[in-house]
């Protein structure tokens, strides 16, 4: 079985039993910030994933790190993990929770990458095009790429729709490149 498709059954089994407990958005919040301090800390992901660190000494980082800060549900869900040899795909568990959780809640990801930065009025109008299509609750990044020369592309799950003047261009010179052949 691959990596992506355990993550995704530990994320689901933690998912259920945080719905059951009534515990979802504080251990959600758990799992956010654990995402976040792999990210900023790869030495730790590094250790999660060391298959020669014993797994008492990854239990005690953990513990060490987030005992006084996490639900007791994470961390006995992280301690099973490590006893089971599943430390490796930590982040990944996490981030398939996150994905499962933006299922179940109807939150869909969206990024607008544009030539320039977009206005408030814009990204609002952005958002409502989006929620009107997905009937969903629409969590939108920006980020600005001066290549693009003008227009913007966005991309709502794994859609990509690409109005920019680079990709119109590129367009255009194969459209010529093909005519004088």
């Amino acid at each position: 079985m691959s990596e992506i498709q355990v993550a995704s059954r530990y994320a689901k089994s933690l998912m259920d039993l945080a719905e059951e407990q009534n515990t979802l958005e504080p251990i959600r919040n758990d799992i956010v910030s654990f995402i976040e301090t792999l990210r900023q800390n790869p030495t730790l992901q590094a250790v999660l994933k060391n298959p020669i660190i014993s797994p008492s000494r990854k239990l005690n980082i953990l513990e060490e790190l987030f005992a006084s800060r996490f639900n007791p549900v994470v961390l006995s869900f992280f301690k099973l993990l490590v006893n089971k040899q599943r430390s490796s795909i930590l982040y990944s568990i996490a981030k398939a929770f996150v994905d499962e959780y933006n299922i179940r809640k109807n939150i869909v990801k969206a990024t607008v990458t544009s030539a320039a930065p977009l206005s408030e009025e814009n990204k609002k109008q952005i958002e409502e095009v989006i929620k009107e299509t997905t009937h969903g609750e629409i969590l939108l990044t920006t980020k600005v790429d001066p290549n693009l020369i003008g227009g913007f592309i966005l991309n709502v799950g794994d859609k990509q729709f690409d109005t920019s003047l680079s990709s119109q261009l590129r367009k255009l010179k194969k459209e010529f490149e093909q005519k004088a052949v």
